[in-house]
């Protein structure tokens, strides 16, 4: 089944026919991939620590994960994350750092050019 039909959470399969058009509006394959991603089954979806995105970004930028963010190791520089979930103590650290967490169709609608967005998985 194509098109994230066989999931059940109607989140998840709105989540990945908004990613597609807007991949397709805007021809940006950054939200076409990010959408094969959640195509696959929930099991394979990302899990990344904040000591994984402090290694990886750097201040201001905007970091997507296509998943959940866990709220081990320290974040020090000011990030935007966002992400499929987050763990309350994750929340609690991007925001004690000065940084922004948001839902993945946030970012969709804040940048559907999909620039300057980095993944991490």
């Amino acid at each position: 089944m194509k098109g994230g039909a066989n999931k059940t959470n109607p989140r998840i399969r709105d989540l990945i026919s908004r990613l597609k058009t807007t991949s397709r509006e805007h021809g940006v394959n950054i939200w076409r991939e990010v959408a094969v991603r959640f195509e696959s089954p929930g099991r394979n979806y990302a899990e990344v620590n904040l000591s994984k995105i402090s290694r990886y970004a750097g201040s201001g930028e905007t970091i997507l994960v296509p998943g959940k963010v866990l709220g081990s190791g320290v974040l020090s520089e000011s990030v935007n994350v966002a992400a499929l979930n987050f763990s309350e103590s994750a929340t609690n650290k991007i925001i004690d750092a000065k940084g922004k967490c948001m839902s993945i169709e946030e970012l969709l609608e804040d940048n559907p050019k999909g620039s300057r967005i980095r993944i991490l998985r």
